[in-house]
């Protein structure tokens, strides 16, 4: 239900923004202005297509700077998982016993044999010291 909502209120806004543009743009229709931009100079521009200009541009340098940023915040968090996956891997390889290593257990040799008290019963039904 709040992914709902979620997605119903970005089109809301998404609904306003453009009936406000749509809004601007009749609104200064006729309007025309001279754009002088250091080395060239416009004329008769409309005031909607350089208000509009200037909104896309805007965004492209917050995406530009977005991306600075979100690069910087993936380095350290990189960095980090890789400091961790270096401790977690020293944690094992400290605490870690072979289980089934066959070399170790040809060098012990054979297992020690059960004495008669404990030997294990025939069935697991069976209670070893009922036998006695």
């Amino acid at each position: 239900m709040s992914r709902l909502k979620g997605i119903v209120s970005v089109l809301v806004v998404l609904l306003l923004l453009l009936l406000l543009a749509a809004g601007f743009a009749a609104a200064n229709a006729g309007h025309r202005v001279t754009l002088e931009l250091g080395i060239v100079t416009l004329y008769q521009i409309p005031v909607t297509l350089v208000a509009l200009s200037g909104l896309f541009v805007g965004m492209l340098v917050m995406f530009a700077t977005g991306i600075h940023a979100d690069l910087k915040v993936r380095q350290i968090l990189r960095e980090r998982l890789s400091e961790e996956s270096q401790q977690e891997q020293d944690s094992i390889d400290r605490n870690q016993r072979d289980l089934f290593s066959e070399g170790k257990a040809e060098a012990a040799g054979p297992p020690a044999a059960q004495r008669d008290d404990e030997k294990a019963p025939d069935s697991f039904m069976e209670d070893p010291h009922d036998a006695e």
